[in-house]
């Protein structure tokens, strides 16, 4: 699934400021869709390297109308962006049908409105808080560290009553780890897939495109499509990004590849 990223915030990393009005995120919402977006991701705090964070009343200010316009009409579902428990029940009662979170859970209460609202959730790895997350991570082993941190967290979910078929999990790609983390847990991805459920990544236009396309002046687009990709053929089952359209053609081609040779070995 092509989860198209639609962040309502005057200081997002990429796209800030500029889908703060209703209207203006409806059109976007409309275009994500169009170009091939399975889910619409909304998010009304940013979370960049070195962001303070939004109060939840402004947040769900942020984010509810929007959300409940785009759950009026589009035919896709619609996931909200946030770690608190009050955002996360108000975005459910607009229409929202998924969590993700980049503190997995961990913020006061979260746990038991997840377990409430009876939606899925993603948890998703970050070291540190988004203030401090990228002032010297460090890990012994980040794949197994990070895959450690997410089973636990799964089982915290499983012990609060929250069925495991509900859950979804993210590594956290740029929230506390450098250029070498990151390279890690793209290329050893399949190892967060033998814990058996879905996961999901978020590469799109991050410090770690920037770094890769930086010596040679590539199209950030299109390299993180090719992550995606990368990550799907290991094991990645939603891709979060801003660019669906070049996304999409990526991960549909490799599809239809891998289905050919299928129905041409099956034919033998």
């Amino acid at each position: 699934m092509i989860m198209g990223i639609l962040n309502v915030t005057p200081d997002s990393f990429s796209d800030g400021g500029q889908y703060q009005d209703v209207v203006a995120a409806l059109d976007r919402a409309r275009e994500l869709v169009s170009e091939g977006a399975d889910l619409i991701d909304v998010g009304g705090e940013s979370t960049r390297p070195g962001s303070i964070g939004t109060d939840s009343t402004e947040e769900i200010r942020r984010v509810v109308p929007v959300i409940r316009e785009l759950a009026s009409r589009l035919p896709v579902p619609i996931s909200i962006d946030t770690s608190k428990p009050e955002v996360m029940e108000a975005a459910v009662e607009a229409g929202a049908g998924l969590i993700n979170d980049v503190r997995a859970l961990r913020v006061d209460g979260a746990i038991e409105a997840a377990r409430a609202l009876g939606v899925p959730v993603c948890l998703m790895h970050m070291q540190g808080t988004p203030e401090t997350m990228q002032k010297k991570p460090y890990y012994d082993d980040v794949v197994t560290e990070v895959r450690n941190f997410l089973w636990l967290r799964v089982m915290a979910c499983v012990d609060n009553g929250i069925p495991v078929h509900q859950l979804l999990v993210d590594p956290g790609f740029g929230f506390g780890k450098n250029f070498n983390h990151n390279r890690h847990l793209i290329l050893e991805l399949e190892k967060l897939s033998s814990l058996g459920l879905p996961v999901a990544v978020g590469l799109s236009r991050k410090g770690f495109v920037r770094a890769l396309t930086g010596d040679f002046g590539g199209d950030q687009a299109v390299c993180s499509a090719g992550l995606a990709l990368l990550a799907v053929q290991k094991g990645a089952r939603v891709v979060r990004c801003h660019d669906v359209s070049v996304t999409r053609d990526l991960i549909r081609s490799w599809e239809q590849l891998e289905h050919d040779s299928h129905e041409q070995g099956y034919s033998r």
